[in-house]
Formats: structure tokens, sequence, C-alpha cells
């Protein structure tokens, strides 16, 4: 049964069973037109107090000011953590679910102290040879997965704002790289950037870019 706040009883079960570090993993920017996709891995201390991150949720769920309140929470008493990204260029050569893996490889590769547990929002890690768990609507129900989440989305965003200076015509600060009807206009009167997925814009542009807002 999916909880109606994430928790650490996924955590505390791995704790109790002796496993010391677990890696809660998330992604953000799976569906945007431009830009990377990111992905974070959060190990949360054993000893957490219960209230510490007790705002973290979702970060689909939470508004731009709460996230990054809490971004500055969960980097200040996370164990370790770490963002890894997959560029436009590998997305478009490999495709967004690969992309999404590398990314997320790249997040675990940088995470001191390694982990020895991973649990992972829906999907899982083929070539990791680490004991992992995919959850579905992860980052409701665990809380190092909400934690990912709000990582991975807010450096992301950071990211975007940083590119909307470079390539301003297309307004990235405002939507992130996410497929909104002033993204679209800017799409179609500029053609695409150089942070655009080429994949993405073609397949979108056949089926007339619908509505689409970001995660």
């Amino acid at each position: 049964m999916t909880r109606q706040k994430p928790d650490l009883f996924y955590e505390r079960f791995l704790w109790q069973g002796g496993f010391r570090y677990v890696a809660g993993l998330d992604e953000a920017g799976r569906g945007a037109l431009a830009g990377p996709v990111a992905a974070a891995a959060v190990i949360l201390p054993p000893n957490l107090a219960p209230r510490a991150l007790e705002g973290v949720l979702d970060s689909k769920q939470m508004r731009p000011s709460q996230r990054e309140m809490w971004a500055a929470r969960i980097r200040q008493v996370a164990l370790a953590w770490a963002v890894g990204y997959a560029t436009p260029s590998e997305i478009d050569a490999w495709g967004i679910v690969p992309a999404v893996h590398l990314a997320m490889q790249r997040a675990l590769e940088a995470l001191r102290p390694r982990p020895d547990f991973l649990l992972i929002d829906y999907v899982r890690l083929p070539d990791c040879p680490l004991p992992q768990t995919a959850l579905v609507k992860g980052d409701q129900q665990v809380l190092s997965i909400a934690a990912a989440s709000v990582l991975a989305k807010t450096h992301r965003d950071a990211l975007m704002r940083t590119l909307d200076a470079r390539y301003p015509r297309y307004g990235f600060a405002r939507h992130k790289g996410y497929g909104t009807r002033r993204h679209r206009e800017a799409l179609a009167r500029w053609g695409p950037s150089p942070v655009h997925r080429r994949s993405f814009h073609c397949r979108a542009a056949a089926r007339g870019l619908s509505e689409s807002g970001e995660k």
C-alpha cells in the first residue's frame, strides 16, 4: 500500500538486515524536449531524526520554493549525495531509458561511501551488480528516493537556468526544457538549439507537439 508521505520503512528494513549504506535514486527531465536528464542518489543516515526531512515529498508535489529549501536541508543531513547527467546527444544516440540508467550510474560512481543496496523509483539498473529494488511510485513512499527526486529536480533546474543565459530565445529558465506552448512557439520560430534533443523534437513535431508540463 502506498503511504501518504515518504518514510524510512524500506530503509529501516534494510538497515536491520545488515545493509549499512542504502541509496535512493530518482531522475528528473525524462520528458523534456531540451537539456539533459538528471539523476540523484541519496544515502540517509540510520540515526536521522524523525522530523529532519518531514517536508520532503515527491518533487512533483512540491512548489519550487519548497524544493529549493528542502534540497539545501537534504544536502546538509544526508550521509552522502551525488547528481549525474546524461546529455541530449546521449539521449538521442541511445534512447531515454538507457540515458536514465547512464545518469544514475554516474551519480552512483560519484557517491562516497559506496552504497550496498539501491532503492530506485520504477526502474532497475541492469548493468549494476548491487542488490536493488525498483518501486512503483517509489518517490511517494521512500524518503531517500523522494530526497533524490528533489535533488535531481533542483540541480537540473539550476542547469537549465544557466542554459537560458546561453540560449535566451527559448525560455529555458521558465519551462526548464519541457514542451510548453511558449517553448513550442520558440522551436517553430528558431529551430532546435544545440541542447535540444533532436529525437524528441522530431517525434513531437510529427505529432503536433501536444501540450505538456514539467516534472
